[in-house]
């Protein structure tokens, strides 16, 4: 089976379209002495826009395809006809994407909801012809201008993926299986750690047709806000998520100590950015069919205060209930 290869950051060398160049002609018709001045304008070059969709969900395509081009305008005519506008080019990408000027740095903009769309280079404008220098005392124009310049530029386009939780987690904690229960998306599962090499996003469905987003983050480890491991690649796919979920291995497996880990994990995000502590959050302690679980969550809420819901995302256990706390957070009681 092949794999499709993730990409959620890019640089994008873009051009709108220039503008045509204003033409110099005269009507020349029999019986119609004296014309006039006939040239046409030229056509306004097409402008580059990047538009969100739903359908995609990673920037490859315009890995392997960085130059992107709107059509130019056409030159304006004889018999008073003008240049043919060039069309628009409508990049899509996925929803959440931000764009950033390579050479300002300064920020363009960016599209969160299917549909949206979001100027990024304008075309020029076409030039005029000799027909709009007609006037009452030069009624035989001949100069015209060229079209104007299409915008040019290098910008950095970033996918930061829009959901409405997160799940955050250290590898083989066990996120992916969960997503997999709790929602229709069918990540890669399997028993080592980083399986989930790109954040793959589900939709949980509720029963009264509501639903909600919920992102698996891959596994992060200690020092990713300083780009350790995957690193801040991945935290920055966190930071549209209202809502994060813990996911934290009660049972200890692979020697890990669950308070230690969220410990860590609420260090890294807040040394990544600081408004992620403040956030609400959930934490669900899995692998809770395994022993040890048990008296591992009651040491966890003992020390830290917090309540643990317990799920085993490999045996569906608890799957209602975290979906019951969820509903109840985002929509209020049934």
């Amino acid at each position: 089976m092949t794999t499709r290869t993730f990409a959620d950051r890019v640089k994008v060398n873009v051009a709108a379209g220039d503008g045509g160049d204003g033409c110099v002609a005269f009507r020349r018709e029999k019986f119609v002495p004296k014309g006039g001045p006939a040239g046409g304008n030229g056509g306004a070059g097409g402008s580059v826009y990047i538009r969100a969709s739903k359908d995609v969900d990673s920037l490859i395509d315009l890995y392997y395809r960085p130059q992107q081009r709107a059509e130019p305008g056409g030159r304006g005519r004889g018999k008073q006809c003008h240049g043919r506008a060039g069309r628009d080019l409508h990049i899509r990408v996925p929803c959440g994407t931000e764009t950033r000027d390579v050479e300002t740095g300064s920020f363009l903009g960016e599209v969160l909801e299917d549909g949206d769309t979001l100027l990024i280079a304008r075309g020029g404008k076409g030039g005029w012809g000799n027909m709009r220098f007609a006037t009452s005392t030069h009624q035989a124009p001949r100069e015209c201008t060229p079209g104007e310049k299409g915008e040019t530029r290098t910008v950095i386009m970033e996918l930061k993926s829009v959901a409405d939780i997160g799940l955050v987690g250290y590898p083989n904690a066990g996120k992916s299986t969960l997503l997999s229960r709790i929602s229709h998306a069918r990540p890669k599962i399997a028993p080592y750690p980083f399986t989930t090499l790109h954040p793959v996003i589900g939709t949980v469905p509720f029963d009264d047709f509501r639903t909600l987003r919920m992102a698996d983050i891959p596994g992060l480890i200690d020092g990713a806000h300083e780009g350790v491991g995957l690193g801040d690649d991945f935290l920055r796919h966190i930071e549209r998520s209202g809502f994060l979920i813990f996911v934290i291995d009660m049972a200890g497996v692979d020697g890990r100590d669950p308070l230690e880990d969220f410990s860590n994990l609420r260090r890294e995000l807040q040394l990544y950015r600081e408004d992620l502590a403040s956030r609400p959050y959930l934490v669900v302690g899995n692998k809770m069919d395994v022993a040890e679980a048990l008296q591992n969550s009651a040491s966890f809420e003992k020390e830290t205060g917090e309540r643990v819901l317990p799920v085993s995302a490999m045996k569906g256990e608890g799957i209602d209930q975290l979906k019951d706390a969820l509903y109840r957070h985002f929509f209020g009681s049934a």
